[in-house]
């Protein structure tokens, strides 16, 4: 396509890297998230003004998420955009299997529009703005910044504050069984009850700052049994069926523990590299035993985070 010339000192087409993520890590809702390696590439390339539109027609269930990210962009940085997009998204994540691909796209396109307009925003402004659209921090933090991410949030307003990140090393792996079920993450808040036993809260509070802790210090032997959650995983894995038996089929074959990952339908278990194969295989008999076919990903931990691929003047 021929592309209309950028200003000078701006680029005309941008590709940006993303890699997708796990979040709640079991009991850390909406606070903790894993940056992994599989990704998508978001590439937006100036185009007429006023003109917004997919560059290939996989691309347009994007579409509502490219406008959220120019709004975003346009109201952080006070102007009108100013030209039009073309844009695509490929890659690997899995479109709502809780693996933060809205997370990719979003990012993804405020990352090129700030490099295509030279607007100098921070990976903490851009995580701040995704953690905005998205409503929570864990995937935009991982899926930015990359790591293990512990993500805070304002407790007056909700609104993201900052990541404290700790790096993993490659020989643990994320078995990552993805089945064939999409679950989008507002109807599966939807599940969620609005108040909890007391109890519940404080068991969930203690797994996830033990398994942080775990992380943090990486003595993943204490992973073991470390990821226990009642504040989301009892309802939502309600609606996946096979969920519940996958992670625990995973944690009998060798797993040093699991959970689902984000609001589903994914789940996920940690491990070491030589046991990954045996407890892929094991989650997805879980899965064929209830009649649901599934994707298996052996996944190590990304540490880079977002990562401008292309760039064209």
């Amino acid at each position: 396509m021929r592309l209309p010339p950028a200003p000078r000192g701006q680029f005309s087409e941008v590709t940006v890297r993303v890699p997708g993520s796990t979040s709640n890590c079991g009991a850390g809702f909406d606070t903790l998230g894993l940056a992994l390696q599989i990704y998508n590439e978001v590439t937006l390339a100036r185009a007429p003004r006023g003109l917004i539109e997919p560059a290939f027609g996989e691309s347009i269930r994007a579409l509502p998420l490219i406008w959220q990210a120019i709004d975003a962009f346009e109201q952080r940085t006070g102007g009108e955009l100013g030209f039009g997009l073309f844009f695509a998204i490929e890659g690997d994540v899995p479109v709502a299997r809780g693996l933060g691909s809205s997370v990719t796209v979003l990012a993804g396109a405020l990352a090129a529009l700030n490099e295509m307009t030279g607007a100098k925003l921070s990976r903490h402004d851009l995580t701040a703005l995704v953690a905005g659209l998205e409503g929570h921090p864990d995937n935009a933090a991982a899926g930015i910044l990359g790591g293990f991410c512990v993500a805070r949030t304002d407790p007056a307003t909700g609104a993201y504050r900052d990541t404290i990140r700790v790096t993993v090393p490659d020989d643990l792996r994320f078995v990552v069984c993805s089945p064939d079920l999409e679950m989008p993450t507002k109807e599966s808040r939807g599940v969620l009850p609005p108040t909890l036993p007391f109890f519940d809260a404080v068991k969930s509070v203690n797994s996830a700052a033990y398994l942080t802790a775990a992380f943090a210090t990486r003595d993943y032997a204490r992973l073991r049994g470390a990821a226990s959650d009642f504040l989301h995983e009892p309802y939502r894995l309600l609606r996946i069926p096979g969920g519940r038996e996958a992670i625990a089929a995973g944690v009998a074959a060798g797993a040093l523990t699991g959970w689902l990952s984000g609001s589903g339908s994914s789940v996920l278990c940690v491990a070491e590299r030589k046991h990954a194969l045996r407890i892929g295989r094991a989650m997805t008999r879980a899965f064929q035993a209830g009649k649901i076919g599934s994707r298996v990903f052996a996944l190590r931990a990304d540490h880079r985070g977002l990562r401008i691929t292309a760039r064209r003047r």
